[in-house]
Formats: C-alpha cells, structure tokens, sequence
C-alpha cells in the first residue's frame, strides 16, 4: 500500500556515485543519479553488481578514481575520501546482524553512543516509535522472530539521524509472512523522515511494492534506470517480459459497493472495480496488473463477466517466442502491458497507434 504518489521523472538529483573497479575477475562500471527522496532500488540478479555498488557508497570498499556525493557533500572524489564512520549514513544488511549478549536496548544505544550528541537520542526514540519496537527493548536477539530482527536493525541504522539510508535485500533472511510486516515499515521510511534511501533486491514482486525509481544492473553496468512504472513496461527490458510481466499503475480508493463487496478506485482516465478494499476512500494505493490477465478487442464489448474494460491505443509489440507477443498500451498516461498469442495479434492487425479495448480479468492489490 502506497499512501503517497511516487518520486517524478525529472526529480532533483541528489546522490551521485561513479565506479570503475576490477573486483577480481568482476569489472564494475556504473555511473548512478538517483532522486533526492523515495525509494532507488538497484535490481538485477545474483552477481550483477548491486552490493557492490552499495558498499562503494557506504565507503565500505574504496575504488580508485570513484565519486559519491550526497547533496552539496562529496564523500569521494579521487584522492579525498571520507570513512565510513563519517558518513552520515544507516546501511541495514541481509542479516540483522545484532549483538546477542546485548538487549535490543543495548544494540540501539551501541552506535550512537559512539556518535554522541543529544540530537541521536531524540533520532533513536523516533526510530523506536517508527518500527514500533518499544515493546521489544529488554528482550535478547535470540528472543524475537526474525521480522523483529530485522525491524531492531532498521532501527539502530536510523538512531545515527543519517542522510541517506542504504538497505541490502533487507528481505532475504525472513520468510514470507515476515516479509509482509516488514515492508509496510519500510514503506514509510521516507514518508515519515523524509531520507532518501537506496534499496537492493533481486525479486521483481519487492521492488513492485517498494521501488520509486529503479535502477537495472547487468554484469556490473547499468543497463536502465527510471521511473519504476515506466520500467515494468519497456518491452526492451526483461521485467516486460515472461510470465512475472505486469504493470504498476497509482490509483485513488474512490468509493464501495457494500451490497456486492466491490470497491472502485479511479486511475488517470479509468476506474477499476475489484473485490473490496478495506481502506477510506482517498487513500492512494499501487495495483499490479499482471500482463497475462489483460485481453484485447478492437470494440467494446457488452455481455460479459469482465468488469474492468478501458479505451486504449497500442504504443509498441514485442514478440516473447514463436506464439506470443506482448502489447505495451497508454490508456492516459498509464501504460499497461497485455500478453497475447501472435495469430490474435495478426488477427486483430494490431500495430502502434491503432486504438482498442483492454480487458483485465484480475487486478492485484500491493498489500
């Protein structure tokens, strides 16, 4: 659930870092602009590069010749860099990483006592009431569930009152159900606290929820970096393609259908109707809609099952193998993605510019 619409395109650049590096046999040859607010995640799979990239920033690993700054502050640039310890920054790892023989009070208190001033006492019981954590401070690591660990440890990070939030697959080490009460906290780190913070992962589904602006690696480089909803949707890249294909689209609870359990939520130029959501309308939400639940006909059509049905016009096709296509659409200014078998798309001589309807037999809420 997003209460808050997303960094635009365009967005003030605030943090800058540039790598050349051989690590061993890997080469790393990025050069980052990410917004000044929302969520960047760096998203690509195992052995791209996207840890790396987070250590350099953090200062964790220094790269001759690299440059990162955050803001006015140059934190790197050739010869001058600043350690680690003088960034102000929060880096949170897979792994929570906590003191076991310290109490969660303890942990929380361990690196700001290092940091000192009045001002991260104050950063440490907002962190506390942010994570919801105040229950938790007397208890043993060994004593909470990993979603609380991990909650603990996004906390401690934020006690430093840091510019620049740095989170590496925060989610891998907890199971689903974790997941799921972990990610509405993180969805309101920048919201709350308005600090910008920089996210890896390699499961397209995290990113869908969390991400404002993405940035794709391949093989150390980047390969793509935008807007989160323009990304899903480019057909030159591969969230577009395959069975995971979907598009993310921003709308607005408008009203409830009590009788029939339905709730309408208006996006650009659409309203979609869906089984009903347990929010006050004007509350903003995401909706992922997955391509292979959208269908195309070239007039509208009546006497159907199918409630959601929206004037589009084709912007490009793509084929995914010798039987199926994928259509990216702009119905407004949201693009949607519609997955296809190629004889309906000959069928229906479908090429850009050509207006038609799109059928979604499913939407799904971001929880």
């Amino acid at each position: 659930l997003r209460t808050e619409p997303p960094v635009q395109a365009g967005a003030a650049v605030m943090i800058h870092a540039r790598f050349n590096a051989h690590l061993g046999s890997f080469f790393l040859d990025v050069d980052l602009q990410c917004p000044s607010s929302g969520i960047t995640s760096l998203f690509g799979p195992s052995g791209c590069g996207k840890t790396s990239v987070l250590r350099g920033i953090a200062g964790l690993d220094r790269h001759e010749g690299a440059y990162v700054s955050i803001g006015d502050s140059v934190w790197q640039d050739g010869p001058l860099f600043t350690p680690t310890h003088r960034r102000p920054l929060g880096y949170v790892f897979q792994e929570s990483s906590l003191f076991d023989h310290l109490d969660v009070r303890r942990n929380l208190e361990y690196g700001i006592k290092r940091a000192g001033g009045n001002h991260r006492r104050t950063a440490l019981d907002n962190a506390v009431e942010l994570l919801e954590i105040g229950s938790l401070l007397d208890r043993k690591p060994e004593k909470l569930s990993g979603g609380e660990r991990q909650r603990v440890a996004i906390a401690r990070a934020l006690a430093l009152s840091p510019k620049l939030l740095l989170m590496d697959e925060p989610l891998a080490a907890v199971d689903v159900e974790r997941k799921q009460e972990i990610i509405p906290y993180i969805e309101s780190l920048h919201r709350e606290l308005q600090i910008p913070v920089i996210h890896v992962s390699h499961l397209p589904g995290e990113v869908a929820r969390l991400a404002d602006h993405l940035v794709l690696l391949d093989s150390g480089r980047v390969k793509a970096a935008g807007d989160v909803h323009e990304l899903f949707t480019r057909l030159d890249l591969p969230l577009a393609r395959g069975a995971e294909a979907s598009a993310i689209i921003e709308a607005v609870v408008a009203a409830h259908d009590r009788d029939y359990g339905l709730s309408f939520l208006d996006f650009g130029v659409g309203r979609i109707a869906m089984a009903g959501v347990d929010l006050p309308t004007g509350t903003t939400v995401r909706l992922r809609l997955a391509a292979r639940d959208v269908s195309l006909t070239l007039e509208r059509q009546s006497g159907t099952s199918i409630l959601n049905i929206f004037p589009a016009v084709v912007d490009d096709i793509s084929p995914d193998n010798e039987a199926q296509v994928t259509v990216r659409l702009n119905s407004g200014k949201v693009s949607i993605l519609a997955s296809i078998t190629r004889k309906s798309a000959d069928e229906l001589d479908l090429q850009p510019g050509k207006p038609v309807y799109a059928q979604v037999k499913s939407v799904a809420l971001l929880p």
